[in-house]
């Protein structure tokens, strides 16, 4: 079996596949704090939970955004698992052109979720990861990277609106039934699920029109994606393992080219 892990700056989000199919789905909270062996203990129950024997992880990817826990998160599944997990950073084949400024400056998740779409999805492609931040990436039709937008996520939204006035509660993220809101949470609710939701839209067709090359493809993944997708006026195919399974993807592609050195 193979181990995919993602560390964001809100979850750790963990996929166990068995070839193609996903075993089970899981996410934990991140804490820059916690030590190999505190992060190895939550990951054996984990497993203990989806009854999944984590012996049988004989291969394992990791992608970072959080520089401070990516050794820590390297080393409790090499401890859990008994193999040496793949650490996507410089060095890593990714078979994709990045045609941007800086290609060292691509982070971990959206070059991984952009894998995963170029792997699964018909081309030019647009992806939207809505987590901590909110990311719009672009892949063209020969499946290169050319560039993402980068804006606060739902979460940070809201807890700043509430933080920032004196007057307005914190709320949860829920889809209301008008955009005219009668009420403060209501209101807060269409700003936030409405606003964003029109926002992107409005950056995938602007990035569609920029790019030239006909109709894109949307895939939204993320923590926030099922349900505020919803709300969108695009048509958007949600994957919430989309940057697992180019996790995945990358894996093999490495594997394969160490064994084909090795001949």
């Amino acid at each position: 079996m193979f181990l995919a892990v993602d560390v964001g700056n809100s979850n750790i989000t963990l996929g166990v596949y068995n070839g193609d199919e996903i075993v089970f789905l899981s996410r934990m909270s991140t804490d820059k704090s916690k030590t190999p062996d505190e992060i190895a203990i939550e990951l054996k129950q984990i497993f203990e939970l989806h009854n999944t024997d984590i012996n049988f992880c004989d291969s394992s990817a990791i992608s970072s955004v959080v520089p401070e826990l990516s050794s820590s998160v390297k080393s409790a599944v090499k401890t859990v698992t008994g193999c040496e997990p793949m650490l996507l950073g410089p060095g890593i084949k990714t078979g994709m052109n990045i045609l941007i400024d800086n290609p060292a400056q691509l982070g971990a998740d959206l070059l991984a979720g952009c894998i995963g779409a170029k792997a699964l999805y018909k081309l030019p492609c647009i992806v939207v990861d809505l987590g901590t931040a909110t990311k719009i990436s672009v892949i063209d039709k020969n499946g290169a990277f050319r560039g993402c937008s980068i804006a606060p996520g739902v979460r940070i939204s809201i807890d700043a609106l509430s933080e920032k006035t004196s007057q307005l509660p914190n709320i949860s993220l829920k889809t209301p039934r008008k955009s005219i809101g009668t009420n403060t949470l209501d209101s807060m609710q269409s700003g936030t699920v409405f606003g964003f939701a029109a926002m992107v839209d409005g950056l995938c067709d602007r990035e569609e029109k920029e790019l030239g090359q006909g109709e894109c493809t949307i895939v939204a993944t993320g923590g926030l994606a099922k349900d505020l997708v919803k709300s969108c006026s695009r048509e958007m195919i949600y994957n919430k393992e989309l940057i697992l399974y180019g996790l995945k993807t990358l894996y093999e592609l490495n594997d394969k080219d160490r064994k084909g050195n090795k001949k």
